[in-house]
This record gives C-alpha cells, structure tokens and sequence, in this order.
C-alpha cells in the first residue's frame, strides 16, 4: 500500500521553517519563545504543516583528530571525546536533541505537523557538513556513509513515537551535496538512507526531498519513486530550466508547478507535491501579485490530485549576517512573515485555501485524463512536458506522462512530440504502441530531427529529403477553425509526399506540414515542426497579444476525446479539470490562469445542470450553458449533475 502524507485532509499547505531571529543558526542561537511566537502565528493563519531542518553539522558535530603523517587517530566532538552512549556512538549532541524534543512540543501545542528534513546538509547555498567530513564527497564516500546511517538511525529512534511528526524527508535537496559518477551511486545513496529509515521506523511515509530530477541523469525520479514514497518539487521559476521568462501571474508561469509535479509524478510512480514554493522575493513579483500566484497555485495543484504546498520559507530574513544570508540578497526575503512578524498577503491566501477544502463534503477525486504524452530518449523532457501539458490545457484536455521505457499507459490517445535524433523510442515499445493504434488509438508525432522506422507505414507520408532549415516559415492550417497563418520554425525540414495522408496544412510551397492519416483501426497526426519545444524557449509564447494560438492544432486532435467531457471552454487562458463523484454527478475546476479578469460561459452537455457551487460565483444556467466570472488568477468549483433519465 502506498503510504502518503498523514495529515488532515486530501491537500496540506504550510511552510518550509526556519526560526525568525536566527535563520539557519536557530539551533546554536535556540530561543523557544520566538519558536512559539512564530508557531501561533503561523497555525492561526491556517497552516498544517511545517517542514524543518534539524542542521547536520549542529546535529552531529564530529570533528576528524589526526595523527602522524596525516593518519585519522579519533572521532571526537571537538576536543571531548565521544561519550560511551548510543548518542555518543552516533556522534550526535544531545543538547540539541532536547532542543529538537522541545521544538516538537511547541509544534503540537499548535496543531502543526513536522516534515523532518533528515539531513540538512545544504541549505540555500551553503553546505553544513560537519567538521570531520569536510572534504569528503558525502554521498558516495564510506566514511561519510557510516556516520550519516548512524545518525539517521539514532535521530529516527529517538522521534518515532512523536506524533508531531507526520513524515522523514531524506534532506534538504541531498543532491546538491556532492556530486555522484552516475545514477547508480545516487540509489544506492538513496537506498541507504531509506533503509536505514525503514530499519527504525516502518510506518512513516520517506518523502524525497530532491529537485532537479530527470529520467536520465544521475539523479533521476523513477528511482526516487522507487525507494521513497513521497516525491517532491522545488518549482520556483527562476531556478527552473524553460521557466524564467514571463511574468508569475501568466499562464505559463502558473502551470509550472503542476506541470513539473505531475512529471515527477506519473514517470515516479509516486505521489508528489510542491514541498518548496514561493516567488523568490520583490525584485519578481510585488506582495499582491505574490497572493495571486499562490492562489491560482493552490487550486491547481489540487485539483491535479498533487499533495500539498509549502511555501519557502516562513520569515524574512533581512537583519541575519550569517552566511548564506550574508553572501544571497535573494535568501533574505521570502518569508510568509516580513521581519517584524507582521503577515505579508500570501499567507491569507493559504488560510483561505485551508478553510475551503476543510469545508467541502468530501476530497475532491481524481481528475479525468483523455491523453498520454510519451518523452523520449534524446530530447529535453521537460521542456517538450511543459508545453505539451500547457497547449493541452488551453485546448482543453487533460494528459499524463510516461518515459518511453516504461510500460505503456492505456489511452485512447497518444502525443510523442518533438521527436529528436535517433533513439526516440525502444523498439519493443514502438511496435506496442503502433498496436494501440491499429486497434483503434490515435498518435500525435511532432518532428525535432528525430528517426521512426516504418514511418511511412505509420503516418502515410514518404519522404522525400531531408534538410536544414534557413528560416521561419509560414504555414496554413486549413483544417483549423478559420484557417489560420502561423509562423512556425524548426532546425530540419522534411520534403514530404503525401501518398496516403490527408494535408491539414501546409508550408508557403505546398509541402505538407500537418497531415493525418489512418493506421488500422486508428489514425497519426504528424507535425512537421518541432512546436513544443519551440514555444518552451520563446518568451511570451503563450499570455501575450501577439501570441500564436497553436493550441487549437491540438483542440483539432482531441475533439472525439473531449465529447465524453461535460463542460466544454473555449478561453485559452481557463484550465477545466473534471473529477468524477458517481454516474451522474461530476466536481468541475475551473481555474483563471491569467491576470485579467475572465467573463465567458462554458458550454453544458444536454441533461446536465449546476447543483452545486462550491467555490466562486457562476450565472444561472442557460440552454445547455452556464455562465462564468472569474477573477485574475482566481477559480471557481462547481458540481453538475445529469437530471435526464437514464
């Protein structure tokens, strides 16, 4: 069984907590009272959880005494030795471990539940390693391995029965501590960390923890699905590749986080949620338009069936001299709490968000999803996952995602975009998904330079050469509602015959650019453009006035898929998720990713009517429509109820 976050309700939010007076210093400089005053302010404001960080080098302080010739002689605590105690075997302070058990106490009394970032060993830019394993690479050295298991293991036992704690988290973003030769080191790190957890406490669910993960690289999410049982995001857009380009209350910017979060999610095979958040300080976004960033974040998220979000990080701190507050003007300003405690507006938006889910009849079910969207070997996955997730929402549609070699998802509809270079796709899954369709599935191709054997089979399209492209170039969609000119760019060029394809579009001299053709029972679309990635890298490619609206190409794909859907929008900038309650009732979000005010009505399948509002103001219901207002970066949730006879 999968184990999950343990707290309250379907969705928590909170905060990632370091004291307000002392930042990363708290435990050396340990004031309960302003720990306290911090934790009351927090939890009236509506918070349920705090993810916090018992400092490594605080925590273990073990210093390497050396002898002649260099040789280790002792592990000590400074100049003491160890004491002959399980505290003193593990190399742990048990001053700070009192210190540790009082702050879990204060936690309590204020109904907060604790996230506990095991090893804390980097920390906004800092490593705090301690003192005998400086030099050492952390994550794949021996010695540094026996004392991180010794300290996990003496930490886990000394806390397993608190009920403060709801989850272990292997460390703040443990990836950033060291580099490892290749994926393997990185499970194996993983691996006995997670162990060393499970050996002492098997109840409580291990959450990841980490950021930047890929499903190629040395730190990769299947493998964090693998051994732990929570994933986890760090979406802040300045840090995030393809991320860092349009305003935080725009479309885009908006969808990151549950567009990275599901990524993590659906190749993991793990639950996931945004366990750090926030805009990154002034200089990004001002205070309000923070509060509406976070509030179209919320909703997002939960409605995409992601876990949570803590914000980063609970106070300012401005007036702190330490490092990293010292060396990173960015660190100092990204609290809940500005530095006289006073809230700032985003923390109203989470107490807002807290009350409403509290007060539904009943957790929200998963999201229906029409398509999946399969990443391959030589690409940028995020990047091609980020706005295909993006045009499908605008589109109105709901994916998933999977790597190529995992086993396929079931769908009726596939999207492989922007295949690139030669290894697209294992040849066992190829021919798995060519069966999906002759079975009757249909197959969206979008072309970066990549090779498909039996490409004309498949597609219906020979071609003829193959060459760089020199420009831009213009294309007509004739298929697509009003016919519409997009300007559209790609490193090759395919000089395609179409033998027994359907054109959809063309390029100015005729060549074929989208086309569809029938594979067995199902059909192929083929793009002659590299379209996902070329929006993921061009800045205001989608909130902007001149912004093409290439979203309706996969409208065009999708329309046999979303005639099961009982709303239909038809504004690119709302995303609509529907969650089934039974046979004849339906949860419909309806979220404004924008930062202007939206006015439209969504079009009701015959039968169906609003029965419910439970969030936001909807008009009365018209002739199979229903009227809609929704505020900049705002929602509205609705249930709609079939009221013909079945």
């Amino acid at each position: 069984m999968q184990k999950i976050l343990t707290l309250p309700g379907s969705f928590v939010v909170g905060a990632n907590y370091w004291a307000s007076h002392a930042g990363t210093a708290m435990w050396r400089e340990w004031r309960p009272d302003v720990v306290e005053r911090d934790f009351r302010i927090l939890s009236e404001a509506g918070l349920q959880v705090l993810r916090v960080f018992p400092l490594w080098s605080d925590f273990q302080p073990i210093t390497q005494l050396y002898g002649g010739m260099g040789d280790r002689v002792e592990i000590r605590h400074g100049e003491e030795s160890l004491p002959e105690t399980e505290a003193g075997r593990a190399g742990v302070s048990t001053a700070m471990m009192r210190r540790f058990a009082e702050f879990t106490q204060l936690a309590a009394r204020y109904d907060l539940k604790l996230i506990v970032g095991l090893l804390t060993g980097w920390m906004s830019g800092r490593l705090f390693v301690p003192p005998a394993l400086e030099g050492r690479n952390v994550l794949t050295d021996p010695v540094a391995l026996l004392w991180e298991t010794r300290f996990v293991q003496y930490f886990t036992r000394q806390f397993k029965t608190d009920p403060a704690i709801a989850a272990w988290d292997l460390g703040n973003e443990c990836n950033c501590m060291a580099r490892v030769p290749g994926h393997e080191a990185a499970w194996a790190w993983t691996a006995a960390i997670v162990n060393a957890i499970r050996a002492v406490d098997p109840d409580r669910p291990i959450v990841s923890g980490m950021h930047s993960l890929t499903p190629t690289g040395e730190w990769r999410m299947q493998d964090q699905g693998e051994l732990t049982d929570v994933l986890t995001t760090h979406p802040y857009p300045v840090f995030t590749p393809h991320c860092n380009q349009d305003p935080v209350n725009t479309l885009r910017t908006q969808l990151h986080a549950t567009a990275e979060s599901l990524f993590y999610a659906d190749l993991g095979g793990k639950p996931c949620f945004a366990e750090e958040l926030g805009t990154l300080g002034p200089m990004v976004a001002s205070e309000t338009i923070a509060a509406d960033f976070i509030r179209a974040g919320l909703f997002s998220l939960w409605a995409h069936d992601l876990r949570g979000l803590l914000w980063w990080c609970a106070s300012d701190q401005t007036e702190l001299t330490d490092a990293p507050y010292d060396w990173y003007a960015m660190e100092r300003e990204l609290g809940l709490l500005r530095t006289d405690g006073t809230p700032k507006p985003v923390l109203a938006e989470f107490g807002k968000f807290r009350a409403f889910v509290d007060g539904l009849p009943q957790p929200l079910p998963p999201r229906v999803k029409e398509a999946v969207c399969i990443l391959s070997a030589d690409q940028d996955q995020w990047g091609v996952a980020y706005s295909t997730f993006v045009l499908a929402k605008q589109a109105g549609f709901d994916l998933e995602f999977q790597y190529e070699a995992q086993p396929l998802k079931e769908a009726d509809f596939y999207l492989l975009p922007c295949i690139s270079w030669h290894r697209v796709i294992h040849r066992r899954r190829y021919m798995e998904l060519m069966a999906r369709v002759a079975e009757g599935a249909t197959l969206y191709i979008s072309y970066a330079g990549g090779f498909l054997s039996h490409f004309e089979a498949l597609t219906g399209l020979r071609v003829l050469t193959r060459a760089k492209r020199t420009g831009i170039c213009t294309t007509r969609f004739s298929a697509l509602d009003g016919a519409p000119q997009f300007s559209m760019t790609g490193e090759y060029r395919f000089t395609l015959d179409p033998v027994r394809a359907e054109v959809l579009g063309t390029e100015a001299d005729g060549n074929p650019a989208f086309t569809v053709a029938p594979y067995g029972k199902g059909r192929v679309y083929f793009l002659g453009f590299p379209l996902e990635m070329t929006l993921t890298t061009t800045p205001g490619a989608f909130h902007t006035p001149e912004a093409q609206p290439f979203w309706k190409i996969y409208r065009h794909m999708a329309q046999p898929f979303t005639q099961a859907r009982v709303i239909v929008k038809h504004h690119p900038m709302l995303g609509v998720t529907e969650h089934l309650l039974d046979e004849r009732r339906r949860v419909v979000v309806v979220i404004n990713y924008s930062p202007a005010p939206v006015e439209t009505t969504l079009d009701l399948s015959p039968g169906w009517t609003v029965s419910a509002v439970w969030y936001g103001v909807t008009g009365p219901d018209r002739a199979n429509s229903v009227a809609i207002a929704l505020p900049p970066n705002d929602a509205s949730v609705i249930v709609v109820e079939n009221r013909t006879e079945l």
